[in-house]
């Protein structure tokens, strides 16, 4: 994967790069919007491309059953099924089968599950998930992993880890037997780093990744309900270990100021599903945290929900936005999607501007500091 490095921050080891992928070019850092169900929920395609998403996420287990990565591969691929003509990565399935599957069981082959649909009895290997993902064309395909959950023995944690590594072979295998056969267009792969808490697992499955030669790095089984401070020794665990000229991706996380310092760490790549998610709470994201539109403080407040909001909701006011939820409208629920989203997308444009200035450090710090001045919502 072309991937060049084009600053990295003197005070820390912040990045600003760029990848070259078959949809198009990615600047990093970059946030991904995520479209589980193929999908950004509430959100047009074409208003994705007016916030800046350069790349989005979508996730195979979902497509994989439903509505099926056959039918996707007919529509040629998922770009043409769901109309998004820039980069897409998916992931490989093995967390949302450790999160959502009934009586799971794993296994050397993979995972068997009942459906969180229908409860029929399923099977995911990592053959399957690198099938899947070749179906469905996605720019970037994740390797199927096991994510260990928090807390577990270092013992689960490494036996799981060794599982990782050996499905990571069994991934390698397929796609080099395969991959010619299966895509017009090149994907790309990257190895999902485990270990859990335990600095010395996750320095091994780095170095055990590295060696098979991958396109980039993630660090997985992070924000798995872990304290924020574990969650930062995960990524300073492993990072120090991957290549230094490939693209590095910390797997669905996370608030605002943790992004920062992801990205102070050396991570190029975020996804997350909370902007939308607490969106459709009526939580929006604000310079100076989050506020919950819903409540009566903002019943007659006639200003935007923030100073950077887009000029695309800026127009409204709060109390406004606050009616259309009291009222059960859809657009409130589009608004503050799209609102949140731009937050997300211009930190990470103003986190890579900050890089190539030279000025990350003073734009971290001053950013973190006045979002978490208001402990709570004044």
């Amino acid at each position: 994967m072309p991937f060049l490095l084009q600053h990295t921050d003197e005070k820390t080891s912040a990045r600003a790069g760029l990848l070259t992928l078959p949809h198009g070019d990615v600047e990093t850092p970059i946030f991904m919007p995520v479209g589980t169900q193929g999908s950004v929920k509430t959100l047009h395609p074409a208003e994705l491309e007016d916030l800046g998403a350069q790349i989005i996420l979508g996730n195979t287990y979902h497509l994989w059953l439903r509505p099926g990565h056959e039918l996707i591969k007919n529509f040629g691929g998922l770009h043409d099924f769901t109309t998004w003509r820039k980069p897409m990565l998916t992931d490989s399935g093995g967390f949302q089968v450790w999160s959502l599957a009934k009586m799971r069981k794993i296994t050397e082959e993979g995972v068997r599950f009942q459906s969180h649909l229908d409860g029929s009895k399923m099977m995911l290997t990592p053959e399957l998930s690198m099938e899947i993902q070749a179906s469905l064309g996605s720019d970037i395909a994740m390797l199927f992993d096991e994510c260990p959950p928090y807390p577990c023995e270092e013992k689960y944690a490494s036996k799981s880890l060794d599982l990782t590594t050996r499905w990571a072979k069994r991934c390698k295998d397929w796609i080099t037997e395969n991959q010619p056969l299966t895509n017009a267009l090149p994907q790309h792969h990257f190895g999902i780093v485990q270990g859990s808490i335990y600095a010395d697992l996750r320095e091994q499955s780095a170095r055990e990744l590295v060696e098979l030669d991958f396109d980039g790095y993630a660090v997985g089984g992070v924000s798995v309900g872990e304290p924020e401070e574990e969650m930062f020794r995960a990524i300073d665990n492993a990072v120090p270990f991957l290549p230094k000229d490939k693209p590095r991706y910390a797997m669905g996380l996370g608030t605002p100021p943790q992004i920062l310092e992801m990205i102070s760490r050396g991570v190029d790549m975020f996804d997350c599903v909370m902007p939308t998610r607490i969106a459709r709470h009526g939580v929006a994201f604000t310079l100076d945290g989050p506020i919950h539109i819903k409540n009566l403080v903002h019943a007659n407040d006639q200003r935007p929900l923030c100073e950077s909001s887009h000029p695309h909701v800026s127009r409204f006011s709060r109390s406004y936005i606050r009616h259309l939820f009291r009222a059960g409208e859809m657009l409130s629920l589009r608004l503050l999607s799209f609102h949140n989203l731009h937050f997300y997308l211009s930190l990470t444009r103003h986190a890579r501007e900050a890089i190539l200035a030279g000025t990350f450090s003073e734009f971290k710090e001053s950013f973190i500091q006045r979002y978490n001045a208001k402990q709570t919502e004044s």
